[in-house]
């Protein structure tokens, strides 16, 4: 698969921890960030990775585009051989048990995957880091977590004690941060909250971001709030040329949901800054419906999916905004988070096709596994646009620091 590297200065050497289906692999791609090493646990996933970014027969060994994927347990991974020669570690420990969807026992739970994160960094001792979660981790109830996940990656090297309790441990981060002498290795850490959203992803989801730089990288980052936001897309939809663009008939255009009850704050006047929300509409507008299966057979995976179904608090997506939060599911697909619902009261599951738009994977990815297994790889999934904007912004700041 193609990855496009515009307006990037330079290729730079990274590890991709936690892959899962790709999407922050490929914006960091697309950022200059070409993975040495993918590492991924589930086997679906795996095979999503090795048909988009394995090498394929006939192609150059040595070709640069090529995730070398390892398939396993990324606590048997040795990260050490790779110390010094990273530019960045990416990636999305698994987040289970901070969802507002789990059980949240955080701490208490096997799958936190943040100690490994912080073991790459501490072996590998990259430039740059990037790891990303869901926004219940910022949660009250797990705001000493929040820290101490946050002072371990400022500190890697301060190891936890053998039977210490996590308090115990993150006590000592704390003494150890707030010290005059601090020798050994240390990065220096910005976390946000980004709704993914106001970075042109027509989705609105939200994740926490954690960003470090090596304190010898004078980096000198912050992240914006994004060129996109609500109020100039429905400024876009009452005064400009949205529905004209889409071909909407005029009795068809309709502002629902929040959008309705905000719009009579909108004056022609005057036009919100930044750009407009991309909606649903603006990712999958071009896609036939796949009810029409010859239509719809011409865009791979874009198949008719029975069964959706509406109840309270799950009505699915609105056409003509940003979709809701694509989810994996514990037991399956969940309805309306991952459902259409047009303005006439239609309401159908999203196509692996027009998930795959909403979380802006290219239109060329293939993913392995049942509709059920593919969609779960997709709500689990970081967009790729997203990636990209967060990637290209650390990009910069390791250019700028290599020049100065």
């Amino acid at each position: 698969m193609s990855i496009e590297m515009a307006n990037i200065t330079r290729q730079r050497a990274s590890i991709e921890l936690f892959a899962g289906a790709g999407g922050l692999g490929i914006g960091l791609a697309q950022a200059g960030f070409i993975p040495k090493t993918v590492v991924e646990f589930d086997r679906w996933c795996c095979d999503t990775l090795r048909e988009n970014h394995g090498v394929l027969d006939g192609a150059d060994p040595e070709d640069q585009s090529a995730w070398n994927v390892i398939e396993g347990d990324v606590r048997s991974v040795d990260f050490k051989s790779h110390e010094g020669a990273l530019d960045l570690i990416s990636g999305g420990p698994p987040c289970q048990p901070f969802s507002l969807g789990g059980r949240h026992r955080a701490y208490d739970d096997a799958r936190d995957m943040f100690p490994q994160a912080v073991r790459a960094v501490r072996e590998a001792r990259p430039k740059a880091f990037i790891f990303e979660n869901v926004k219940g981790l910022t949660r009250a109830t797990f705001a000493d977590y929040f820290s101490y996940v946050q002072l371990q990656l400022e500190h890697p090297e301060l190891l936890a004690r053998d039977d210490e309790a996590w308090q115990d441990h993150l006590a000592r981060l704390q003494q150890h941060h707030t010290s005059t002498r601090r020798p050994g290795l240390h990065y220096n850490v910005v976390t946000k909250l980004l709704n993914a959203a106001n970075y042109g992803v027509p989705q609105r989801r939200e994740r926490v971001v954690f960003v470090g730089f090596r304190n010898d990288v004078d980096a000198c980052w912050s992240f914006g709030e994004g060129e996109f936001n609500q109020h100039a897309l429905i400024w876009d939809q009452m005064f400009g040329d949205y529905w004209e663009r889409h071909e909407v008939p005029k009795a068809h255009r309709k502002l629902e949901g929040r959008a309705a009850q905000i719009a009579c704050k909108i004056s022609r006047d005057e036009k919100p800054r930044g750009k407009p929300w991309r909606t649903t509409r603006d990712a999958i507008g071009d896609l036939p419906d796949p009810r029409h299966t010859q239509r719809a057979a011409a865009f791979h995976d874009h198949r008719f999916q029975p069964g959706a179904r509406s109840y309270k608090g799950h009505t699915g997506s609105f056409l003509d905004e940003p979709s809701k939060t694509l989810k994996a599911g514990v037991h399956g697909v969940p309805g309306g988070e991952n459902m259409l619902r047009r303005a006439d009261g239609f309401i159908r599951y999203f196509t692996v096709r027009e998930s795959a738009r909403l979380q802006t994977f290219p239109d060329d990815y293939r993913f392995h596994g049942s509709w059920s297994e593919t969609m779960r790889q997709l709500g689990n999934a970081v967009p790729a646009e997203l990636a990209r904007v967060v990637g290209i912004s650390v990009a910069k700041k390791l250019d700028a620091a290599e020049m100065a």
